[in-house]
């Protein structure tokens, strides 16, 4: 199991701040499809949405290793 922490409109839209998703490894573009496949609410922000690892953003092909700290930044909007 690896637990991702959701947070803004993110955890909005899951009703929480984070959830436990089944994992074997793989990289980060595994573990969003396995957030979208176990939340599909979402799933649409997860396309625009930026993963963390131990607090440094990391591209979808990074590894995530087991017992890591994961984070899902949701887009941001502002003025």
């Amino acid at each position: 199991m690896v637990r991702v922490g959701l947070f803004a409109g993110m955890a909005e839209a899951a009703g929480r701040r984070g959830l436990e998703v089944a994992w074997q490894g793989g990289t980060v573009a595994d573990l969003r499809a396995a957030v979208a496949a176990a939340c599909p609410a979402l799933a649409p922000l997860l396309v625009r949405s930026v993963f963390a690892i131990d607090g440094r953003y990391v591209a979808d092909t990074a590894g995530v290793p087991a017992g890591a700290e994961v984070a899902v930044i949701p887009p941001v909007s502002g003025g």
